[in-house]
């Protein structure tokens, strides 16, 4: 690609996409890109970075002609840009074929992949290799906080990169992470998601196991150690396989968890003896579990127990993963991209055991693929469940998905009544504002999870609190 100057991608609000329009950039070339709808994180990115966002998608957006055009896996034919590369014959690529090509050549790739978890994993191993002076390469999918950044190019031989089971470009349906080639990776999680590209388990589970069947013998697999799912995607592994968790006797063992507002720690058994003592702010028992396995796998790499701990320590978090977006007269906004039933219930879990005492809302917006349809239907009502008052948004374009697969809110709002709570649906984001706010009182937790912008319902519920907090002062002080 070295007599390549203008390369413009396709989706570029993608995280992913966005990550590589900064890599890119930083090695040379002049980047464009464009998508349908900008929201942050990733286009206050793109902003801080300078790169030129075009919105929404238009043919002349590719005026004059770029040298290369990368198609993120989120378009499809029809696309105005994508029908007029094809009709000219541009040269298009995708963003795994671009990585791989462009960058992780001769870099030894760690690989982090799993159903749950991948983010913020992948940015804990990024940050333990940074604090231990190895100058590593990253791509992630969110912005850490540590980096304020998704992707840096370092000088060190380590790429450390977030492997997504999701299908790579229109052209290639594919798993992106079997273009990375990896020679270790972390294995989080395997279970059922992704529904509009997956026909069902056995399909995920043939994703992992192809990615497994890509580590050589002289690589490792740090996996968690519970889940038929993830057992039956190990058995062929040709190189060493290490088990992370608390159940029957893994490599890396966990002990004396103690979740606190404000502070986490737990011990690590490695083979059964103590090993090292960690901690860090961050809540969440399945936080523990990943920080564990980024443990564990730069352990392999050579870096000190002291050296991870004191990372550990350190780390801050990821963009929209337990975020606290605001704190207005006592009452808590977090935004979190929680998008599939099992990391619903392990994030109102985390935020259980951070603020105790508190009542809980839950704010959902069914926008994932999976969420939209009804296949995960009574695990999602199960989890919601979990929160003290749950409202939940009209599903995100419901029109694209056909009625008998979309998700059925009544059922969901009965599954929810059934498990003692009260669920309401609540069409947008406006009306929930709206709605919940007078609702709300000093020292609620309100959890908004979706995987997209939501009708800037951060900033709305923000103001509009604020606003009603205004009015009582001002109507308290005239009744004195």
């Amino acid at each position: 690609m070295n007599e390549k100057k203008h390369i413009h991608l396709i989706g570029i609000c993608g995280t992913a996409m966005a990550s590589l329009a900064g890599m890119l950039q930083q090695r040379g070339f002049r980047v464009t890109g464009s998508d349908a709808a900008a929201y942050p994180p990733m286009s206050d990115f793109l902003a801080s970075l300078g790169i030129p966002l075009a919105q929404p998608f238009a043919a002349a957006n590719l005026d004059p002609r770029p040298d290369l055009i990368v198609v993120g896996n989120a378009i499809s034919r029809g696309n105005v840009e994508l029908e007029r590369v094809l009709n000219e014959r541009m040269d298009f690529c995708s963003l795994p074929q671009v990585l791989h090509d462009e960058f992780l050549r001769g870099k030894e790739v760690l690989v982090v992949a799993g159903t749950h978890g991948k983010t913020t994993t992948t940015s804990m191993l990024a940050w333990i290799f940074h604090s231990a002076g190895m100058q590593p390469s990253f791509l992630i999918g969110g912005i850490a906080e540590n980096f304020a950044s998704s992707f840096q190019l370092g000088q060190g031989p380590h790429f450390i990169l977030e492997g997504d089971e999701y299908d790579t470009a229109f052209f290639d349906k594919g798993p992106k992470f079997l273009h990375y080639f990896p020679d270790s990776i972390i294995l989080t999680s395997v279970e059922f998601d992704h529904a509009d590209i997956y026909k069902d388990l056995d399909a995920v589970e043939t994703a992992f196991k192809r990615l497994v069947n890509l580590v050589p013998q002289r690589g490792r697999i740090v996996s968690f150690d519970r889940g038929e799912s993830v057992e039956r995607c190990l058995a062929k592994a040709f190189c060493s396989v290490e088990r992370y968790g608390s159940g029957d006797k893994p490599t890396w063992g966990i002990g004396n968890l103690r979740l606190e507002p404000g502070h986490t720690s737990w011990s690590v058994l490695r083979n059964g003896e103590p090993w090292c003592q960690f901690e860090f702010p961050v809540a969440g028992e399945y936080n523990v579990w990943n920080a564990t396995a980024a443990a564990a796998l730069a352990a392999g790499c050579g870096i000190s127990k002291e050296t991870i701990a004191a990372a550990l320590k350190t780390f801050k978090s990821v963009k929209r993963r337990l975020e606290v977006r605001a704190e207005v007269n006592g009452i808590t906004i977090i935004d979190d991209f929680a998008h599939h039933p099992t990391a619903i219930a392990s994030t109102l879990a985390a935020l259980r055991s951070r603020y105790p005492g508190s009542r809980l809302w839950v704010i959902l917006e069914p926008r994932s693929n999976t969420l939209r349809r009804n296949v995960l239907q009574n695990d999602l009502a199960k989890s919601l469940s979990l929160a003290d008052e749950i409202i939940v948004a009209e599903v995100f374009k419901s029109e694209a998905i056909p009625e008998p697969e979309r998700l059925n809110l009544a059922a969901v709002v009965t599954g929810i009544e059934q498990h003692g709570r009260r669920a309401r649906v609540v069409p947008d984001a406006d009306s929930i504002v709206q709605l919940a706010a007078p609702e709300m009182r000093p020292g609620d937790v309100i959890a908004i999870l979706s995987n997209g912008g939501f009708g800037g319902i951060y900033e709305k519920l923000a103001q509009r609190l604020a606003s009603l907090a205004t009015k009582t002062a001002r109507e308290a002080s005239a009744k004195a």
